[in-house]
């Protein structure tokens, strides 16, 4: 990830992150404590994306009419 997003990288490079990560400890020759540091750090990028996502979700639950009110946004299922 980039430095000068370290601490809050964009939901893009977190996922990017999370794919090296994911690669890395699918080879498997990584050292035991180094996979064990990888696999938190790879845990801390999924709660981060989801975290994101479920903000996304929440935002978009509701739609801003002309008017200015809120009105809750839904997909009417087909039968």
């Amino acid at each position: 990830m980039a430095t000068n997003s370290e601490k809050n990288p964009s939901f893009e490079e977190a996922m990017e992150e999370l794919e090296r990560i994911v690669e890395k400890l699918e080879e498997g020759d990584v050292p035991l404590e180094e996979a064990i540091n990888t696999y938190k750090k790879g845990m801390e990028l999924s709660k981060y994306c989801h975290e994101k996502l479920k903000n996304v979700e929440e935002q978009l639950a509701e739609v801003v009419l002309e008017n200015g009110k809120k009105q809750p946004f839904s997909i009417a299922e087909e039968e």
